[in-house]
């Protein structure tokens, strides 16, 4: 699914009142309506009192569609108009007048705190301040009544997107915006519903489908997308009836160190879950009977080093390595690497110390293969990229940095996000199950299965955090956030295949009552 621009989003409302010849009136009256049908779907005319604050631009202005719409169906509606400057839109005006058409109570103006009226926890109020054009820090009095929201503990819907937020930048004080239960956005979702500063300003969101030109929505090509089952079965590889393992790669794990070869296994594992052909760890002396009993299916070859990883030799031909996971940055390490670096032409999955090391040494990074994946959890991009000041800051360094080395960069979190160059991927599995010990190392794992199968490094990245957000979805079903572990992850990545395939079960249809 795309993520559009602010300014794509006013170009799409644009094309589709030419090309559809309405007027910019019809689509707040249609936005409006759809909001209406989502609300009245799920309250069936519960008299629940509903308080709909409306700003004076066009996000007002679709709050006072829905409140006509509510009053005309008979729910119990209070309106209010959050006075906030002298200019009004056009439209706005318009659904004012038409409001003042339907009812003798009309909406009420608020000038200050004073004005603010009682809102009790079983309420709902609609938050139809601002919109996605906010492009100012709020009156004070207005950041006052966002915390009287808050306060209230009633449900509070958004409309579009929770007001006070940018569609483009951060706020500086948590209390100038609404705290949203939900957010019906229309068209796309907005990015700031996926950022660690911002998300938590919205609970869960929902599209709501306003008719935007077709053409429009799909010849539009955006900055970032968002990533579902949709967006990755296009990148699916099916088996032939007469492959074998040799059709799908032989994938090398350099790794590990002194009571960190669990680190190899998991990812070594994950590896062959994914549908490698082959796997083979290369790791020290002290890891081989370990990892030969615990994980038959791999082949092992060992260091000169007993404890660490001090010299990358070996005589087999891998489709894709990954390095990093356990190995430590001991001298003798970081030398290794760089030596290996020298010669290697072999695509790259470069994980946890294997970042540390590149950050430590960013010479490194200019020795290592095009389109080589990296996949560093926060600490790790700081040492990568810098201290950034916010998460668009975070996005804008991540981006240079992907262009200036030609790397896939994956930034780990709950809503995991791949950038490479200008583009944005973020994904929408996972859960908090995987705030657990192993589970970057089966990511990796993934990554690198994927690679060696022949998948382009970006489309295994994207593919990949989807599979591993997808099976932890389904294993914490068994096990739920406390008890999943990495090798949880990994047991059930081929229900979170089989699950591409599935399809929606169909909603039962009602039995007819018998005639009396």
């Amino acid at each position: 699914m795309k993520i559009f621009s602010k300014e794509q989003i006013y170009e799409g409302d644009k094309q589709t009142i030419e090309r559809q010849n309405i007027s910019s009136t019809d689509l707040m009256e249609r936005a409006g309506s759809e909001i209406f049908n989502w609300l009245h779907l799920r309250m069936q005319g519960a008299q629940v009192p509903i308080h709909i604050f409306c700003g004076i631009g066009n996000n007002g202005g679709d709050g006072l569609v829905l409140g006509r719409h509510l009053i005309l169906d008979g729910y119990n509606v209070n309106i209010y108009i959050v006075n906030c400057s002298d200019k009004r839109s056009k439209d706005f005006l318009v659904n004012y007048d038409r409001i003042k058409n339907v009812t003798k109570n009309w909406p009420t103006l608020l000038r200050c705190t004073e004005d603010f009226p009682e809102i009790h926890s079983e309420d709902i109020i609609v938050d139809a301040v601002f919109g996605i054009g906010l492009n100012r820090t709020i009156d004070d009095w207005v950041k006052k009544l966002f915390i009287h929201f808050k306060a209230s503990r009633a449900f509070t819907l958004s409309i579009d997107i929770p007001s006070g937020l940018f569609t483009d930048k951060p706020i500086e004080d948590e209390n100038a915006a609404v705290w949203a239960g939900y957010t019906l956005s229309f068209a796309a979702p907005k990015l700031v519903f996926f950022l660690p500063d911002t998300a938590k300003y919205t609970l869960q969101w929902e599209v709501i489908d306003i008719g935007l030109d077709p053409e429009f929505l799909i010849n539009t090509q955006t900055e970032v997308e968002l990533i579902g089952k949709h967006e990755v079965l296009r990148n699916y590889i099916p088996r032939e009836k007469y492959a074998h393992k040799g059709d799908f790669g032989h994938a090398l794990i350099i790794g590990g160190s002194y009571g960190k070869i669990g680190a190899v296994t998991l990812t070594s594992k994950a590896v062959l879950s994914a549908g490698a052909g082959l796997i083979t760890a290369f790791i020290p002396k002290c890891g081989y009977n370990i990892l030969q009993s615990s994980f038959p299916e791999a082949m092992v070859i060992t260091d000169i080093d007993d404890e660490k990883i001090s010299s990358i030799k070996f005589d087999i031909k891998p489709t894709v390595i990954g390095f990093g996971i356990g190995v430590g940055i001991d001298d003798k390490t970081i030398n290794a690497l760089a030596a290996f670096l020298k010669t290697n032409k072999t695509p790259l999955v470069i994980d946890a110390d294997g970042i540390n090391i590149l950050a430590k040494k960013k010479v490194l990074l200019k020795k290592i293969p095009a389109k080589t994946v990296l996949t560093p959890h926060p600490k790790e991009l700081e040492r990568l990229i810098g201290v950034w000041k916010n998460d668009f800051d975070k996005l804008r360094k991540a981006k240079s940095f992907s262009r200036k080395f030609d790397v896939i960069l994956l930034i780990k979190g709950a809503n995991s996000i791949t950038v490479y160059e200008d583009k944005i991927y973020i994904n929408t599995t996972g859960n908090p199950g995987l705030a657990t010990a192993g589970s970057g190392d089966v990511l990796t794992g993934i990554i690198t299965g994927l690679i060696a199968q022949q998948y382009h490094p970006l489309a295994a990245t994207i593919f990949g955090v989807y599979l591993h957000g997808k099976s932890a979805d389904i294993a914490v079903e068994d096990y739920g956030y406390q008890s999943l572990t990495a090798s949880h992850v990994i047991d059930y990545l081929g229900k979170a295949f089989l699950d591409l395939f599935s399809q929606p079960e169909p909603e039962p249809v009602p039995e007819k009552e018998e005639a009396t």
